[in-house]
């Protein structure tokens, strides 16, 4: 087996190489450390009552609280936030909006083959939708339409490009030299420009217009009020959180990576963390010597990939996000702020992306972060149903959330109105993945799995019996 290209530009670059790119990194996400960020909001004090009552106050729930008032603006609507809106993987991810709802196409066929072509459609109308909501909503996000560019970096990655390509005229093959005159990396062999499936944004700020967008029609926010119980009181549900209580028509379980309220769900999901650096402000010489004028999304090919984009600062600065590579669990689906940074995670970044763009070597980095994504057996979200239909659960969105969030915030709802609707039909809502099992089995089977995920990068992408079997049984490792 041999070793793969960033293995190559880890002993290339150890981490005495490049400590100096990192001495002056911020530890904290770059998006959330924005002047613009708004005022924090009142905690619960006393009870409430409500028409509908979130709990979070990520994307899900943001979606979840905007679109019930789109559908009902005279419904009393609650959300509660255990720190800050938009704190947590909604103010820390790479800003990718894709439109796929099953954490890309293949996965989607594999699971779900009788739904791809559906889940496709849908995940398509739900992207324009985003963008038609930031456009009625006036939300500085960034958002523009750029499409991924996916980049084979080793041998073998070259050929499942070329049969991707297809039939897809929106999906473009890009040769060595055509794909290093739209980015420029020795590492690049080959590339697919899918112009049409992906949007750009900042997050943060995202997070931050539906916010807003919530407030001004009318919902009531929350923030630092942890819900700590939930309870079926017959016609009506009770949310015990610090400060008070929030008794309910319906509630919207928004919690994500969170441990579900719902205790029957809460082997659904695992905690993993992802880690990110952004780098300082590039000269006009260096931007101009990477290229990327089409400033699309880009993304490798390997098990343990890596996502990257261009941002621009509020100074009108090209930046380069780098992340992904390194997925970390920790034994008993631990959640601890202490995780949220990495030190041998940013050194490995580094060093992959000193090889990625050797013509920036003197860039350093301004910020570095990291944090947990709430991770499925089958890879994208699911859906469950409790206390008589009054409370709705969605979760496990394995990192591609920006999107589809929307589109579980509008099954959550569909799932509250007791509507027979052409998503509540989904097998992809009345199904859900395979549990992951206890400790220490969790820990035990993650590591083996992360084990034979990086000999299948070293072996030419063959997946060995490990994969092969977890693939038998639906567990979806395969991203």
């Amino acid at each position: 087996m041999g070793a793969t290209v960033y293995e190559q530009a880890e002993q290339r670059f150890p981490p005495t190489a490049v400590a100096g790119s990192l001495a002056a990194a911020t530890s904290g996400s770059y998006w959330l450390d924005d002047p613009e960020r708004p005022d924090a909001l009142p905690a619960l004090s006393g009870n409430m009552d409500a028409g509908l009552a979130v709990v979070g106050g990520g994307y899900t729930g943001l979606w979840t609280a905007l679109l019930a008032k789109e559908r009902d603006p005279g419904r009393n609507v609650v959300l509660l936030e255990g720190g800050r809106v938009g704190w947590a993987a909604s103010g820390r991810n790479g800003g990718f909006c894709e439109a796929s709802l099953t954490h890309g196409e293949a996965n989607g066929r594999a699971h779900l083959p009788g739904e791809a072509e559906q889940l496709e459609r849908l995940g398509r109308e739900n992207l324009r939708e985003i963008a038609a909501a930031v456009e009625r909503y006036g939300i500085d996000c960034g958002f523009e339409w750029t499409g991924t560019l996916s980049v084979a970096t080793e041998e073998h990655q070259v050929q499942w490009l070329a049969e991707e390509a297809g039939a897809d005229p929106d999906l473009v093959f890009l040769d060595r030299q055509e794909v290093r005159k739209e980015v420029d990396s020795p590492l690049y062999l080959a590339g697919l420009w899918d112009r049409k499936s992906t949007a750009m944004l900042n997050p943060a700020r995202l997070a931050w217009g539906l916010q807003r967008a919530c407030l001004a029609a009318g919902v009531e926010i929350r923030e630092h009020t942890p819900v700590r119980g939930i309870e079926n009181l017959g016609s009506r549900v009770r949310l015990t959180a610090d400060g008070g209580t929030v008794t309910a028509d319906r509630v919207a379980l928004a919690t994500n990576v969170f441990p579900s309220l719902l205790k029957r769900t809460r082997l659904h999901t695992v905690p993993v963390y992802d880690y990110v650096l952004m780098t300082q402000p590039l000269t006009d010489g260096q931007l101009a010597a990477v290229g990327w004028h089409n400033r699309q999304g880009l993304a490798d090919l390997n098990n343990r990939f890596h996502y990257y984009r261009l941002t621009t600062d509020a100074q009108g600065r090209s930046r380069i996000l780098f992340g992904g590579y390194d997925a970390v669990y920790h034994f008993g689906r631990s959640l601890k702020a202490e995780h949220d940074g990495r030190r041998a995670s940013y050194d490995r970044l580094a060093a992959h992306f000193r090889a990625t763009f050797p013509q920036l070597a003197e860039v350093s980095f301004s910020h570095a972060w990291g944090g947990a994504i709430d991770t499925c057996s089958r890879f994208f979200p699911f859906f469950d149903t409790a206390h008589g239909g009054k409370t709705a659960y969605c979760a496990g969105f394995t990192g591609l959330g920006v999107g589809a969030t929307r589109f579980g915030a509008n099954v959550l709802l569909d799932l509250l109105s007791g509507e027979d609707t052409e998503r509540t039909r989904l097998k992809m809502v009345r199904r859900k993945p395979l549990p992951f099992p206890p400790e220490p089995a969790a820990w035990l089977g993650i590591k083996i799995t992360t084990a034979a995920l990086v000999r299948a990068d070293r072996r030419q992408g063959r997946r060995g019996p490990w994969l092969k079997a977890l693939d038998s049984i639906g567990m979806g490792f395969d991203s």
